[in-house]
């Protein structure tokens, strides 16, 4: 079927990594190794659908909640392809620009200075965006927000886009889709702000096994609907 109509700011969350370990006895360093991958190549399908800004959530504050040894895996993974010149080369051939989103002081400060120096590479483009969330929770945002806006605002009286200057997130625009995988039908608190009028797509596929043709049947779905906006 045709796509006549592509979401201009998509978001991805990539759930199903560790499911996807397990069902081929594998370590669920491998699944997340499988994960980070899979992104690289769904950025390079979205940018060929005309997809210039997408977010990933790459790790939520919630997450850091799960076993140590995990999370520190993760660590070392995203690490591992900050300093991978292949990637970066594929950055700079796609003219993409990479944007770390979250709290950075929950990051170990060699993976925070690894992912800065991606950004201040790529700071140049503007045409692509690749927004990586990362130590990141919606409600966190929020309360953060609230927090920097009490102390400017003692009364109260602040507009929605300068309550919106106030997030952590507040260099993402307003997401028109959102993709979840693996059949989890939920948000879990992934950018409220920025999601509230966004279109929900649940694939029952997990992220890893996530095609190139999940994607179009995906933004075809999108194609289909009418926005309302709460009209």
């Amino acid at each position: 079927m045709k796509i006549t109509n592509v979401p201009r700011t998509l978001a991805i969350i990539p759930d199903g990594n560790r499911r996807w370990s397990r069902s081929h006895k594998l370590s669920i360093l491998s699944g997340y190794s499988q994960g980070v991958s899979k992104f690289i190549e769904f950025s390079e399908w979205c940018a060929g659908y005309g997809i210039n800004s997408i977010s990933v959530w790459a790790l939520s504050t919630e997450n850091f909640k799960r076993n140590s040894k995990e999370v520190d895996a993760l660590f070392r993974i995203y690490k591992r392809v900050a300093l991978d010149r292949n990637v970066i080369d594929r950055l700079h051939s796609n003219k993409t620009r990479l944007n770390i989103v979250g709290n950075k002081k929950l990051l170990p400060k060699d993976l925070r200075d690894s992912l800065h120096r991606v950004e201040l590479e790529t700071k140049k483009y503007s045409d692509k965006v690749i927004n990586m969330l990362i130590g990141y929770g919606g409600r966190d945002d929020l309360m953060s927000a609230a927090r920097s806006i009490a102390k400017k605002f003692p009364k109260g009286n602040v507009t929605e886009e300068e309550f919106g200057n106030f997030l952590i997130s507040r260099s993402i625009p307003e997401i028109d889709f959102v993709i979840r995988t693996s059949g989890e039908k939920r948000l879990s608190g992934f950018m409220p702000w920025q999601a509230g009028y966004a279109e929900l797509y649940f694939s029952k596929k997990l992220w890893p096994d996530f095609t190139r043709n999940d994607l179009h049947t995906a933004l075809v779905d999108y194609s289909n609907r009418q926005r309302r906006f709460g009209r």
